[in-house]
């Protein structure tokens, strides 16, 4: 059973979400929340395996929230799909950098969207990597905000880390990784395992981040 918490703003919206997974099996809706304070609050309560975040919220915004839910966390964080619309990709980037999981386009259908829950769930970082390429190209192009740190380099990685993080980057599956360069989709998933420990990353998602602003790879490649 994966507990999912629903955070949106527009109530149509959430409880269009709510009564989807009631009525789909093997979901459980652990709460709903309006805002990502209450969000915040109900992922701290109730311990969700997934949590559905809007991104345009008022007061806490969902990249705020993010945070907060993932550095609160006690032990096993949620894993946080981000909703939104194509036309708010700027605010995708903020929410992949502050550590979601991925994200789902609002107009997707129920099934795609009960899939990509599941593949959340199931320690997917990605669910839709030809779109995120997308986004984090478009927003790769600007520069780092002054103050920020500067991404850590990738001399620690070996020949075939890079390799995966590039394929990973540029929005290829695990399957199609394995395909590209003759090894098995566990060895691609132990390499991916091994890139994020080695720069202290949490997620697949900063992986492809971190690819951009290094210049590993360039947007448009």
């Amino acid at each position: 059973m994966i507990r999912v918490l629903v955070v949106d703003d527009q109530f149509l919206i959430r409880a269009g979400l709510v009564g989807l997974l009631e009525a789909a099996p093997g979901f459980e809706v652990a709460g709903q929340a309006a805002d990502g304070a209450e969000a915040v609050r109900l992922a701290a309560e109730t311990r969700p395996d997934v949590v559905l975040m809007d991104i345009r919220m008022p007061g806490v915004n969902g990249i705020e929230a993010t945070g907060r839910i993932l550095a609160e966390a006690a032990d096993r964080p949620p894993r946080i799909l981000v909703l939104t619309t194509f036309d708010l990709d700027e605010y995708v980037y903020g929410a992949l950098r502050a550590g979601a999981s991925g994200f789902l386009l609002k107009d997707s259908g129920p099934e795609r969207l009960l899939a990509a829950v599941t593949a959340v769930a199931g320690g997917d970082a990605l669910f839709a990597p030809s779109v995120t390429r997308r986004l984090v190209e478009a927003f790769a192009r600007q520069r780092t905000p002054s103050g920020q740190e500067a991404p850590p380099a990738l001399d620690a990685l070996t020949s075939r880390e890079v390799e995966v993080l590039k394929l990973t980057a540029r929005g290829l599956s695990n399957p199609e990784i394995a395909d590209r360069l003759y090894i098995s989709e566990a060895t691609v998933k132990t390499h991916l395992n091994r890139t994020m420990s080695k720069l202290d990353l949490g997620s697949r998602a900063q992986a492809v981040v971190l690819a951009y602003e290094t210049g590993l790879v360039t947007p448009g490649c």
